[in-house]
């Protein structure tokens, strides 16, 4: 994809609007909603309907350095401090990513800032254009599938130095993907998606390993490598650097500082981030293979600044509430250990979660803690009940008595504001989509 010829080598934030003769020109929801209704699934594997649309719009990143990053959970805080570091070295940047907590305009980023909506319109316009005029029928393509061409359309018309994917699923049959990379990372990989990804760590490994190049450049921030991973780096011949054998870090007792150590530099007593610790250290390690670390005071600003929309994210200080997008058994594994961070008397716990996810395995590492619970039913085709969660605390030991169910997230959430106490902390997690009902409450 990387070979053909660039429509438009601007560097003005433009897309190329291919029907500007169209009688009626759809707003941003407009297109949202018809993206949602042109493809009969919300997931179809495989890139040669979305590689023959990009042909058809001569897609070509070529003139960037393109980042891929893949993983069950840190994708999207470790392509923010790339995005950080590489913005203070003044060059250009976009960034795509996904799913979005409450604006459409969050999945691309140029230079930090969300594009306007005519931006996406634009492109989308350019997309469906050429997916109706590839010479046969009109190609299908996902929501996701249509997006990502979309972003990608709008990132060759910047002409940035650097774009930064996030992988929406898995890596090797994600749309993502049709793109080669300068540099592969993945961070970490546990159990997730796994109707669509495989059963075992092994087979996801597998899938996700699908974003390396033969003799590419990787890095890989998983702590335990399952060996599916190294067996397709050795089939590609990557240049890879692994956690723990080519980058480590060393955190002190009372989580004030850490250390860092890479191939050739390394830094002591680091501010310690506002994103996971090892999605950090994966990033550096990142910039370090491709030469691109800044000085060491720009590095320490970064990871003492660099914060994430839906992680670890506190949004308010009195009453202090911190949301998380946490969804899965790895991510509420770590959840347990940064809460240690916080000296509080109580933690209140407001969550909802898709029926679809590990729900039982998810909720276990925290099912021990000093909580008071207020669990939600979530809506939609995959909506879950409350009932099922607090079924599935009560199973890992939690006591009912401090379980309370609610018919939606506003609903446990304001109840939780409504209980708490001075020196306490209110947690939401569970999903996207329940972080997303707390922050537009707040708002």
């Amino acid at each position: 994809m990387n070979n053909e010829n660039n429509l438009n080598t601007g560097s003005a934030p433009h897309a190329q609007d291919a029907s500007a003769s169209s009688p009626s020109k759809k707003s941003l929801s407009q297109w949202l909603s018809y993206l949602e209704s042109i493809h009969p699934s919300a997931i179809d594997m495989g890139l040669d309907r979305v590689k023959e649309v990009a042909n058809a719009m001569a897609l070509s990143l070529s003139q960037s350095l393109v980042i891929t990053v893949a993983g069950t959970n840190g994708k999207g805080t470790t392509c923010r401090l790339l995005e950080q570091a590489m913005l203070s070295q003044g060059k250009s940047v976009a960034v795509y990513s996904s799913p979005h907590l409450t604006d459409y305009r969050e999945r691309v980023r140029y230079n930090g800032e969300l594009p306007p909506a005519d931006e996406f319109v634009n492109a989308f316009e350019f997309v469906e254009n050429a997916r109706k005029n590839t010479g046969g029928e009109p190609i299908t393509l996902t929501y996701f599938e249509f997006g990502t061409l979309a972003a990608m359309k709008m990132m060759q018309s910047w002409a940035v130095d650097v774009v930064i994917f996030e992988v929406g699923l898995g890596g090797r049959l994600d749309a993502t993907n049709i793109i080669d990379p300068n540099l592969a990372v993945i961070t970490t990989i546990d159990l997730d998606h796994q109707d669509w990804l495989g059963n075992t760590r092994e087979k996801i490994a597998r899938e996700k390993a699908g974003i390396m190049r033969k003799n590419g450049n990787a890095v890989v921030g998983e702590l335990f490598p399952p060996s599916s991973l190294y067996d397709v780096a050795n089939e590609l011949q990557a240049n890879v650097r692994w956690a723990t054998q080519d980058f480590e870090t060393v955190v002190a007792n009372d989580y004030s500082e850490w250390s860092w150590k890479g191939k050739s530099n390394s830094y002591t007593s680091l501010p310690y981030p506002k994103i996971p610790l090892q999605n950090a250290s994966t990033a550096l390690a990142a910039l370090e293979l491709l030469d691109l670390l800044p000085e060491e005071s720009v590095v320490r600003d970064i990871i003492e600044n660099t914060t994430m929309p839906g992680r670890q994210q506190t949004i308010s200080e009195s009453p202090l509430v911190v949301v998380d997008v946490a969804h899965n058994p790895q991510a509420t594994t770590a959840m347990q250990d940064w809460l240690n961070r916080y000296d509080v008397s109580q933690i209140r716990i407001v969550v909802g979660m898709l029926k679809d996810k590990s729900i039982a395995e998810t909720l276990a590492p925290l099912a021990g803690l000093n909580a008071k619970w207020y669990v939600a039913s979530t809506s939609g085709p995959r909506g879950c009940k409350a009932e099922v969660l607090e079924n599935a605390l009560v199973n890992a030991g939690t006591t009912i008595e401090n379980i309370d169910t609610f018919q939606d997230v506003t609903s446990a959430y304001q109840r939780a504001l409504a209980d708490y106490q001075t020196g306490e902390l209110i947690l939401v997690f569970g999903s996207f989509v329940t972080v997303a009902d707390v922050l537009a409450e707040k708002n």
